[in-house]
């Protein structure tokens, strides 16, 4: 899978996530530009990904993620 399909998909759940098909999100994006986006809906994300990608992310891992980029680059290097 490439990183823009990634993206893509990763754009799905954020536009599912916060009921907003008008999201779109990049690399530069952060919690700071979506209104809803708190420490809950962090999760919720989070959780959606792990799903969406059969994959799982550590604590260590996801708690210094500054911005959609890091995020991606996370989940592409557990594909």
């Amino acid at each position: 899978m490439t990183r823009e399909e990634v993206m893509a998909k990763t754009n799905e759940v954020f536009c599912d996530i916060f009921d907003d098909d008008e999201i779109v999100i990049t690399d530069e994006t952060t919690a700071a530009d979506i209104e809803d986006w708190d420490s809950l809906e962090q999760i919720n994300i989070l959780v959606a990904l792990e799903k969406l990608f059969s994959i799982k992310f550590a604590v260590s891992e996801v708690e210094g993620l500054a911005n959609v980029g890091e995020m991606i680059d996370l989940i592409m290097s557990k594909l």
